[in-house]
């Protein structure tokens, strides 16, 4: 009796701890997705303001982009910023499917105070692009890295900025501005890698398109189709002037 007891008392405890695993899980599914929605978003009203977006030929020469919806940015004498995001990098076939990001990082400064913030990255050329695809690098570091012009009309081209390998947005309180984020770690979101995928999968595999995106990311897909589309077009209109 004692014995049926014991195993019914471990069976009961299996299912309990099995039931809050699937639940951890399905909160972890739910907010993966949310962020993938909140950065096709946050990319739709940046881009949807033209005076106040990314110039049309950052976009359309970009190699890759990531968005960081709601970054925390802490100060209280030690400043920090710590956030969550995704990125996508343009392949042969059109653009990959989206690679969970972490950004961390910190600065020193008389600071007091803390916010979130939106933050959109642009990888500018082919050596960015490498340093993105190691899964692992430090902005103004391992990359170059400079705060964004800002204007879809903007002479990005001819601008010193335009040298840096990232671009760096920042929007808070509804504006829009180019960043410094020097000294910021980009990594691959292994965690969420994991429960997006199904799997464990490489960040340079994702990147370059050697795995279909997955179910939910089209919404963000979508958002940066169009506007490195458009950014294309227009910059071509321009040129054609």
């Amino acid at each position: 009796m004692n014995t049926r007891k014991y195993l019914l008392a471990l069976t009961s405890m299996a299912l309990v701890f099995t039931s809050m695993t699937w639940g951890a899980d399905d909160k972890d599914q739910s907010d993966i997705d949310k962020r993938i929605d909140a950065s096709a978003r946050v990319l739709s009203e940046v881009m949807g303001t033209p005076d106040k977006a990314i110039p049309d030929k950052i976009m359309s020469d970009a190699k890759c982009i990531a968005v960081v919806p709601s970054m925390i940015k802490i100060a209280v004498g030690f400043g920090g910023n710590h956030g969550k995001g995704i990125a996508t990098c343009r392949t042969a076939d059109g653009w990959s499917a989206p690679a969970p990001i972490t950004v961390t990082g910190g600065s020193w400064g008389l600071q007091l105070g803390g916010q979130a913030v939106d933050l959109v990255m642009i990888v500018t050329n082919d050596q960015g692009m490498e340093h993105l695809l190691s899964s692992h690098f430090k902005l103004g570091g391992d990359a170059s890295a400079a705060a964004g012009p800002v204007g879809r009309d903007a002479a990005a081209d001819t601008d010193i900025k335009m040298r840096a390998e990232v671009l760096t947005y920042s929007r808070a309180r509804g504006l829009f501005a180019g960043v410094d984020l020097s000294g910021s770690a980009i990594s691959q979101d292994k965690d969420e890698t994991r429960i997006l995928f199904g799997k464990m999968v490489s960040f340079e595999d994702i990147l370059r398109g050697r795995v279909p995106p997955p179910t939910g990311s089209e919404p963000f897909l979508a958002v940066v189709r169009k506007y490195s589309i458009q950014a294309k077009d227009q910059a071509e209109n321009t040129n054609l002037k």
